[in-house]
């Protein structure tokens, strides 16, 4: 059902919203339930559970944030288990900078979700996302923990994501079917973000699960691969929240239809599987730089020619956090000037007349000034389209880093001045 916008949240989905929500399959030994707690607004859906009927092995990485939240700090103790039955989601709060009342809050949750699937508190694995330094009230929604185990169903992805979102104005869902040793697998992935994004573990809340039996450490490898160049190199804003979490869940159903358990993600035979779990995490990331609050254009900066690839990030990384280069972009304004000025206090290695910059097709500068060929018109006709392309060509190396990120609009202030009414 549609939620009633809150104030400073813009009553319509974002213009870079998918055509269609896709219908995301079930996950054999996944079933999810969801309700309305009343967490922060009535009447909103504001609870995830996910069971697994059976361990599953799990995988996970989190903010780099010197001030991560309660539960941030209960997925880190229990991932050295390796195996999860259940996954508790609220929002409208993020239990952050919460104190002891927070541990509090996280422990009751963790036992009672426990009773409730028949586990350890141990196996449980919690995320909270909304409002930073509010104490969050678990007697809200752990007596509706029994309950949602019991009626919890397979075929709730999208419930799933809808009672992730805060500030999003779509949900973000996808699944991916690939084989194994001939056995086909499945991957469903949901993600939430719109604002307080930047790179640092996998920005934001997401939660992947499969059917295939891969042991943890496999899953953990794999993992730590696919964010890189996704979700670790997508930006709204520059600013990392407190509660980033991304959970990768794997049932093992797949080896009762005949696919050998993975132990080691070097095999051979995951290289499909991997190559799926890449595009997933790449196109939830995207959706979430599309959805940035307020957003009218996706920006996606590629510099290439750098002295390596991590200088290649940083330099991209510096464009696409710049206001000046996100405000000209929302201005439709192909201002070089501005990119530029982003490579030149990077830190990076740059030559300055070495440089040269594209608008989408379109080159603007080339050898440390404007392309002699340049024309406005074609220039400003490239910048007429939802997705801008930036090229930075360092003329230094071989290092090259793509990162996706979006316009910073008028809508980004009246959201996120309006965050806590």
């Amino acid at each position: 059902m549609p939620q009633t916008p809150k104030a400073g949240t813009p009553p319509h989905v974002s213009p870079l919203a998918p055509g269609v929500i896709p219908d995301v399959p079930p996950i054999e030994g996944v079933r999810i339930a969801t309700a309305a707690a009343g967490i922060k607004y009535p009447g909103r859906t504001d609870l995830l559970l996910m069971v697994f009927d059976e361990p599953a092995a799990v995988a996970g990485v989190f903010t780099t944030s010197r001030c991560a939240s309660a539960p941030v700090d209960v997925c880190r103790r229990n991932l050295s288990v390796g195996r999860a039955r259940a996954l508790v989601v609220n929002s409208g709060n993020a239990n952050a900078f919460t104190g002891k009342r927070g541990k509090e809050s996280t422990r009751l949750t963790a036992e009672a979700a426990a009773k409730a699937v028949d586990c350890s508190p141990e196996e449980v694995f919690l995320a909270s996302t909304g409002v930073i330094g509010e104490p969050l009230d678990q007697s809200k929604f752990v007596g509706l923990l029994d309950d949602l185990a019991g009626e919890a169903k397979a075929d709730r992805w999208r419930s799933a994501a809808d009672a992730i979102m805060t500030t999003d104005t779509f949900p973000k869902l996808l699944s991916r079917t690939v084989s194994i040793d001939g056995v086909p697998v499945t991957l469903n992935g949901i993600a939430k973000g719109a604002g307080m994004i930047a790179p640092d573990m996998a920005t934001m809340l997401s939660f992947i699960a499969t059917d295939a039996p891969i042991a943890a450490p496999a899953l953990q490898s794999m993992l730590v691969e696919a964010v890189a160049p996704s979700f670790n190199s997508t930006t709204v804003d520059g600013d990392t929240s407190t509660s980033d979490t991304l959970l990768f869940f794997a049932t093992g159903r797949a080896q009762a239809r005949g696919c050998a358990p993975a132990v080691d993600a070097s095999d051979p035979r995951l290289a499909e599987f991997r190559s799926a779990l890449n595009g997933l995490c790449l196109d939830l990331a995207r959706q979430i730089a599309r959805d940035g609050e307020g957003a009218r254009k996706e920006i996606v900066v590629t510099v290439a020619g750098a002295v390596s690839d991590y200088s290649a990030k940083r330099i991209a990384m510096s464009i696409a956090n710049s206001p000046l280069v996100k405000t000209a972009v929302a201005g439709e304004d192909a201002n070089w000037g501005r990119v530029v000025m982003a490579v030149g206090k990077a830190g990076e290695e740059a030559d300055r007349d070495r440089l040269k910059i594209f608008f989408g097709d379109v080159r603007v500068a080339v050898d440390g000034e404007r392309d002699p060929d340049y024309a406005e018109s074609v220039a400003a006709a490239a910048m007429k389209r939802d997705t801008i392309e930036i090229r930075v060509d360092i003329g230094l190396g071989d290092g090259r880093w793509t990162v996706y990120t979006c316009d910073l609009t008028k809508d980004y202030v009246a959201i996120n001045g309006d965050y806590r009414s």
